[in-house]
């Protein structure tokens, strides 16, 4: 990913319901949710979430499919893996052993639940 690729993408992120719909989609998998579920989820009106999809798939964050008579949206996770390869692509001047908590994979493992 080059920069003006991760300038669109986290421009296109940069707002707080575009940001949980897409921690919406990317905890839904790579089978995805349906617009109206989705809208539902974030608590906004279809033609609000309809507006911050486009803005997603513009960003190359997210990606539309038809099934049936329903638009279904899934996160592209090629992408947003890319951001994150590009925030840590030079990470802490070659010397691995100090980005290593912020490289391992967390993001199967359940959320801790605050108390």
């Amino acid at each position: 990913m080059d920069e003006r690729q991760a300038l669109i993408a986290f421009g296109a992120m940069s707002q707080e319901t575009r940001l949980k719909i897409v921690r919406l989609l990317v905890k839904a998998g790579p089978d995805g949710m349906a617009a109206g579920s989705i809208a539902d989820a974030a608590a906004v009106s279809a033609s609000n979430v309809s507006f911050h999809l486009k803005e997603l798939e513009r960003g190359g964050l997210v990606a539309a499919r038809r099934d049936a008579r329903s638009i279904v949206y899934s996160a592209q996770y090629d992408a947003l893996s890319g951001l994150i390869r590009f925030l840590m692509e030079d990470c802490c001047a070659g010397n691995p052993a100090i980005c290593q908590p912020a490289l391992t994979p967390s993001c199967c493992e359940p959320a801790e639940i605050a108390s």
